[in-house]
């Protein structure tokens, strides 16, 4: 099982452009009994991926993710109604390293974030001026929670 260990940020004024090259993400989370555990079925313009992520322990959090056919992740994102994340994901590049900028779309326009990904948890990496304050111990801030409780709700 690999592991996931990112930051997040709320995005201040958006670093995207009209040349930067976003791709457009549709996933929903499946119901599961337990809290701590999200399965989330995600949809990109050429396939589909199907995830499983367990609980966070601080800042890193086990994660499986395969590649589905296309047709399967709508499948199961449809049978999760209106409950889905929209969003546009923006690659940045700053300091060397790669910044995951995510436009959020329909309930949850408005909200901008920005995550980095890391090898490990005290990892140091160089803070763009357009990052916010650090939501990353927000669980507000993640989709499993954006799905169900949408930010232009808040």
């Amino acid at each position: 099982m690999a592991t996931e260990i990112e930051r997040k940020f709320l995005v201040r004024e958006s670093p995207v452009t009209g040349e930067t090259p976003g791709t457009s993400i549709v996933q929903g989370y499946l119901p599961t009994s337990d809290t701590e555990l999200s399965i989330r079925a995600r949809l990109v313009p050429d396939s589909g991926f199907l995830a499983i992520k367990g609980p966070r322990e601080g800042r890193i959090r086990m994660e499986v993710e395969c590649e589905i056919p296309r047709e399967m992740a709508e499948l199961l994102v449809d049978t999760c109604g209106e409950e889905v994340v929209a969003k546009i994901r923006y690659p940045i590049f700053v300091g060397g390293r790669v910044w995951a900028v995510d436009v959020f779309q329909d309930r949850n326009e408005g909200l901008i974030l920005a995550e980095i990904e890391l090898t490990h948890p005290a990892e140091e990496f160089l803070l763009p001026a357009w990052c916010g304050p650090e939501v990353t111990d927000d669980d507000r801030y993640y989709n499993p929670y954006l799905a169900d409780h949408p930010f232009t709700a808040w």
